[in-house]
Protein backbone atom coordinates (compact mmCIF):
# COMPACT_ATOMS: atom_id res chain seq x y z
CA UNK A 1 0.00 0.00 0.00
CA UNK A 2 3.31 2.14 -0.05
CA UNK A 3 3.04 5.35 -2.02
CA UNK A 4 5.57 8.02 -3.00
CA UNK A 5 4.65 10.88 -1.23
CA UNK A 6 7.69 13.29 -1.65
CA UNK A 7 6.24 14.61 -5.16
CA UNK A 8 2.32 15.76 -4.90
CA UNK A 9 0.25 17.46 -7.45
CA UNK A 10 -1.64 20.67 -6.39
CA UNK A 11 -4.10 19.50 -4.11
CA UNK A 12 -2.34 17.10 -2.96
CA UNK A 13 0.17 19.38 -1.42
CA UNK A 14 2.36 17.69 1.64
CA UNK A 15 4.08 20.76 4.18
CA UNK A 16 6.67 19.85 6.79
CA UNK A 17 5.57 21.11 9.71
CA UNK A 18 8.48 21.75 11.93
CA UNK A 19 11.77 23.33 11.76
CA UNK A 20 13.57 24.93 8.37
CA UNK A 21 13.12 23.99 4.91
CA UNK A 22 14.47 25.45 1.46
CA UNK A 23 12.60 27.26 -0.97
CA UNK A 24 10.30 25.25 -2.84
CA UNK A 25 7.93 25.07 -5.81
CA UNK A 26 4.29 24.11 -6.27
CA UNK A 27 4.39 20.22 -6.44
CA UNK A 28 7.22 20.03 -4.12
CA UNK A 29 6.80 18.77 -0.48
CA UNK A 30 7.00 21.58 2.23
CA UNK A 31 6.11 24.38 -0.59
CA UNK A 32 2.22 24.01 -0.89
CA UNK A 33 -0.13 24.50 -4.08
CA UNK A 34 -3.58 26.06 -4.26
CA UNK A 35 -5.30 26.12 -0.69
CA UNK A 36 -8.53 25.30 -2.14
CA UNK A 37 -11.21 24.49 1.27
CA UNK A 38 -12.73 21.37 1.80
CA UNK A 39 -15.99 20.98 2.17
CA UNK A 40 -17.65 19.98 5.79
CA UNK A 41 -18.47 16.81 4.75
CA UNK A 42 -15.12 15.88 4.11
CA UNK A 43 -13.96 16.64 7.92
CA UNK A 44 -16.42 16.39 9.78
CA UNK A 45 -17.99 13.11 9.52
CA UNK A 46 -14.83 11.33 10.63
CA UNK A 47 -15.41 12.56 14.62
CA UNK A 48 -19.10 11.74 13.79
CA UNK A 49 -18.69 8.24 12.73
CA UNK A 50 -16.35 7.38 15.55
CA UNK A 51 -17.07 9.61 18.37
CA UNK A 52 -14.84 8.60 20.97
CA UNK A 53 -11.61 10.41 20.21
CA UNK A 54 -9.44 8.59 22.39
CA UNK A 55 -10.38 5.57 20.73
CA UNK A 56 -9.76 7.30 17.57
CA UNK A 57 -6.62 8.53 18.02
CA UNK A 58 -5.58 4.95 19.25
CA UNK A 59 -6.37 3.61 15.67
CA UNK A 60 -4.87 6.31 13.82
CA UNK A 61 -1.24 6.17 16.18
CA UNK A 62 -1.45 2.15 15.62
CA UNK A 63 -2.00 2.72 12.12
CA UNK A 64 1.03 5.07 11.88
CA UNK A 65 2.80 2.64 13.57
CA UNK A 66 2.22 0.03 11.71
CA UNK A 67 3.26 1.71 8.85
CA UNK A 68 6.68 2.58 10.03
CA UNK A 69 7.49 -1.00 10.96
CA UNK A 70 6.09 -2.19 7.88
CA UNK A 71 8.85 -0.84 6.17
CA UNK A 72 11.51 -1.96 8.58
CA UNK A 73 10.31 -5.28 9.09
CA UNK A 74 8.15 -6.55 6.79
CA UNK A 75 5.33 -6.79 9.30
CA UNK A 76 1.85 -8.08 7.98
CA UNK A 77 -0.35 -4.66 7.92
CA UNK A 78 -4.01 -5.63 7.50
CA UNK A 79 -5.64 -2.82 6.15
CA UNK A 80 -8.07 -4.47 4.20
CA UNK A 81 -9.54 -5.55 7.89
CA UNK A 82 -9.08 -2.27 9.65
CA UNK A 83 -11.12 -1.00 6.70
CA UNK A 84 -13.82 -3.64 6.95
CA UNK A 85 -14.54 -2.89 10.70
CA UNK A 86 -13.69 1.04 10.69
CA UNK A 87 -15.61 2.72 7.80
CA UNK A 88 -14.67 6.06 9.08
CA UNK A 89 -10.63 5.25 8.21
CA UNK A 90 -11.94 5.53 4.51
CA UNK A 91 -13.36 8.88 4.47
CA UNK A 92 -10.82 11.64 3.19
CA UNK A 93 -8.42 13.45 6.07
CA UNK A 94 -5.73 15.35 6.25
CA UNK A 95 -3.37 14.66 8.85
CA UNK A 96 0.60 15.48 10.15
CA UNK A 97 2.28 12.73 11.52
CA UNK A 98 5.60 13.93 13.78
CA UNK A 99 8.19 11.71 15.21
CA UNK A 100 10.18 12.54 18.30
CA UNK A 101 13.17 10.51 20.22
CA UNK A 102 13.89 11.81 24.09
CA UNK A 103 11.61 15.01 23.16
CA UNK A 104 13.75 15.94 19.80
CA UNK A 105 12.25 16.20 16.50
CA UNK A 106 12.85 13.25 14.33
CA UNK A 107 10.32 13.83 11.17
CA UNK A 108 7.55 15.25 10.42
CA UNK A 109 5.39 14.84 7.37
CA UNK A 110 1.83 15.70 6.26
CA UNK A 111 -0.87 16.86 4.60
CA UNK A 112 -2.87 20.30 4.40
CA UNK A 113 -5.41 19.23 2.37
CA UNK A 114 -8.10 15.78 2.75
CA UNK A 115 -7.41 14.34 -0.98
CA UNK A 116 -6.30 10.37 0.22
CA UNK A 117 -8.67 8.03 2.98
CA UNK A 118 -7.72 9.05 6.20
CA UNK A 119 -6.06 5.29 6.49
CA UNK A 120 -3.45 6.34 3.76
CA UNK A 121 -3.07 10.05 4.44
CA UNK A 122 -1.90 8.57 8.03
CA UNK A 123 0.20 5.10 6.76
CA UNK A 124 1.83 7.81 4.15
CA UNK A 125 2.82 10.34 6.40
CA UNK A 126 4.11 8.44 8.80
CA UNK A 127 6.03 6.43 6.35
CA UNK A 128 7.38 9.60 4.96
CA UNK A 129 8.51 11.60 8.24
CA UNK A 130 10.20 7.68 8.94
CA UNK A 131 11.76 7.39 5.74
CA UNK A 132 11.67 10.58 3.27
CA UNK A 133 12.23 13.84 5.85
CA UNK A 134 15.03 15.61 3.86
CA UNK A 135 16.35 17.27 7.00
CA UNK A 136 16.93 13.46 8.84
CA UNK A 137 18.64 9.96 7.37
CA UNK A 138 15.54 7.75 7.09
CA UNK A 139 15.04 5.72 10.68
CA UNK A 140 17.42 2.55 11.45
CA UNK A 141 15.50 -0.27 12.52
CA UNK A 142 17.08 -0.25 16.05
CA UNK A 143 15.40 3.45 16.13
CA UNK A 144 11.95 2.45 15.95
CA UNK A 145 11.68 1.92 20.14
CA UNK A 146 12.87 5.05 20.55
CA UNK A 147 10.79 6.68 18.65
CA UNK A 148 7.41 8.18 20.11
CA UNK A 149 4.82 8.83 17.11
CA UNK A 150 2.36 12.20 17.14
CA UNK A 151 -0.81 12.30 14.85
CA UNK A 152 -2.37 15.48 13.95
CA UNK A 153 -6.05 15.64 12.07
CA UNK A 154 -6.69 18.83 10.65
CA UNK A 155 -9.39 21.33 10.38
CA UNK A 156 -10.50 22.72 7.07
CA UNK A 157 -8.11 25.66 6.14
CA UNK A 158 -9.52 28.85 6.68
CA UNK A 159 -8.19 32.38 4.77
CA UNK A 160 -7.50 35.21 6.68
CA UNK A 161 -8.02 38.63 6.02
CA UNK A 162 -6.24 41.54 6.98
CA UNK A 163 -5.06 45.15 6.40
CA UNK A 164 -1.47 44.30 7.15
CA UNK A 165 1.10 42.42 9.14
CA UNK A 166 -0.08 44.65 12.58
CA UNK A 167 -3.83 43.09 11.72
CA UNK A 168 -2.98 39.91 10.88
CA UNK A 169 -0.71 39.08 14.15
CA UNK A 170 -3.66 40.39 16.58
CA UNK A 171 -6.05 37.79 14.47
CA UNK A 172 -3.38 34.96 15.77
CA UNK A 173 -4.29 32.50 18.40
CA UNK A 174 -1.79 31.15 20.30
CA UNK A 175 -1.84 27.55 21.17
CA UNK A 176 -5.02 27.32 18.46
CA UNK A 177 -3.85 27.93 15.54
CA UNK A 178 -1.89 26.39 13.29
CA UNK A 179 -0.91 28.46 9.86
CA UNK A 180 0.02 28.54 6.32
CA UNK A 181 2.22 31.32 5.28
CA UNK A 182 2.10 32.26 1.64
CA UNK A 183 4.30 34.44 -0.89
CA UNK A 184 4.17 33.71 -4.45
CA UNK A 185 6.59 30.52 -4.41
CA UNK A 186 7.58 30.77 -0.89
CA UNK A 187 4.92 28.71 1.63
CA UNK A 188 5.47 27.02 5.05
CA UNK A 189 3.20 25.76 7.72
CA UNK A 190 3.47 25.41 11.56
CA UNK A 191 1.44 23.10 13.65
CA UNK A 192 -0.28 24.88 16.32
CA UNK A 193 1.63 22.80 18.66
CA UNK A 194 4.82 25.12 17.62
CA UNK A 195 3.27 27.58 19.82
CA UNK A 196 4.94 25.75 22.76
CA UNK A 197 8.07 27.10 21.66
CA UNK A 198 7.32 30.26 20.17
CA UNK A 199 4.73 31.43 22.33
CA UNK A 200 4.45 35.32 21.08
CA UNK A 201 2.48 35.51 17.56
CA UNK A 202 5.59 38.13 16.43
CA UNK A 203 7.82 35.34 17.05
CA UNK A 204 5.75 32.67 15.68
CA UNK A 205 5.40 34.84 12.04
CA UNK A 206 8.80 35.74 12.13
CA UNK A 207 9.99 32.25 12.03
CA UNK A 208 7.18 31.04 9.95
CA UNK A 209 8.75 33.40 7.43
CA UNK A 210 12.29 32.17 7.67
CA UNK A 211 10.90 28.59 7.32
CA UNK A 212 9.61 29.73 3.81
CA UNK A 213 13.41 31.40 3.46
CA UNK A 214 12.59 34.67 3.74
CA UNK A 215 14.12 37.25 6.16
CA UNK A 216 11.88 37.71 9.59
CA UNK A 217 10.97 40.89 8.92
CA UNK A 218 9.38 40.26 5.41
CA UNK A 219 6.50 41.75 4.37
CA UNK A 220 4.26 42.60 1.21
CA UNK A 221 0.77 42.95 0.25
CA UNK A 222 0.72 39.70 -1.31
CA UNK A 223 1.11 38.07 1.47
CA UNK A 224 -1.31 35.37 2.32
CA UNK A 225 -2.00 33.58 5.71
CA UNK A 226 -5.05 31.07 6.26
CA UNK A 227 -5.58 28.52 9.66
CA UNK A 228 -6.66 25.99 10.93
CA UNK A 229 -6.91 23.59 13.76
CA UNK A 230 -6.14 20.08 15.04
CA UNK A 231 -7.15 17.09 17.18
CA UNK A 232 -4.12 15.22 18.30
CA UNK A 233 -2.77 12.54 19.89
CA UNK A 234 0.58 11.15 21.16
CA UNK A 235 1.64 7.40 22.50
CA UNK A 236 3.26 8.82 25.50
CA UNK A 237 -0.89 9.29 26.33
CA UNK A 238 -1.26 5.87 25.83
CA UNK A 239 1.61 4.79 26.80
CA UNK A 240 -0.30 1.34 28.43
CA UNK A 241 -1.67 0.82 25.24
CA UNK A 242 0.35 1.75 22.47
CA UNK A 243 3.13 -0.63 23.00
CA UNK A 244 5.86 -0.51 20.76
CA UNK A 245 7.21 -3.12 18.74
Amino acid sequence: MTKETLIHSANEMKHEAHGTQQPRHINEIGEGASTAQRSDSLVQPINQRFPNKDEQGKVLLNIARAAIAEVLRAAPYAVSDIREHMSWLSRPGATFVTLTQRGELRGCIGSLQACDPLIDDVSNNAQSAAFRDPRFMPLAIDELDITDIEVSLLSELQALSFSGEADALAQLRPDVDGIVFEYGAYRSTFLPQVWENLPQPQQFLAQLKRKARLPENFWAEDVKLSRYTVSKWRETDFAKECAHG
